[in-house]
């Protein structure tokens, strides 16, 4: 059951810390890569600084008249000629360990869906997690998405590099 007194807004630059954070714990855990600070820090302030690529929301509690981030959600976007519209991807998904299960990632995903199926140029909503996360892959089926037809590929430029070292 969702705390009443969970809140999702958008996120801004004043997030960064907590989201660079939460983004280094997230990639700590689900793929023992550890991120560079620094490299992932400008890559946040990047991406908030430009809404074309897409945008953070942040899941707060407030307790004890103090607000705790609780997790974060990213949405990208990605043009489907086949559609005529737009897929938001959902990446950087990450709730703190306290605070799992009490529905704090469905309500992150019940936002966006609400902002998706509102926005008429918005054909989907996509994500992929990774192939061995399990628990996730169960929470993203518990809110209705299911198994693409699809494979991911990739050839990443940044393995290697001192930003991700597994």
């Amino acid at each position: 059951m969702v705390p009443e007194s969970l809140q999702i807004r958008p996120a801004t630059t004043d997030d960064v810390d907590t989201i660079v954070e939460f983004n280094r714990a997230m990639a700590l855990e689900t793929e023992n890569r550890r991120l560079d600070l620094s490299t992932v820090r400008q890559g946040i302030l990047a991406f908030l600084e430009s809404p074309g690529y897409g945008s953070y929301i942040v899941a707060e509690l407030s307790e004890d008249n103090r607000r705790e981030q609780v997790g974060q959600l990213m949405v990208t976007y990605e043009w489907s000629d086949w559609r005529n519209g737009v897929f938001w991807w959902v990446q950087s998904v990450y709730v703190v360990p306290e605070r799992r299960g009490l529905g704090v990632f469905k309500a992150l995903y019940n936002h966006i869906l609400a902002k998706a199926k509102a926005d008429p140029q918005v054909c989907g909503i996509r994500l992929y997690v990774e192939r061995e996360n399990h628990r996730a892959q169960t929470v993203y089926q518990r809110v209705g998405l299911t198994q693409s037809v699809y494979t991911v590929f990739e050839q990443d430029f940044v393995l290697g590099h001192k930003t991700i070292q597994k």
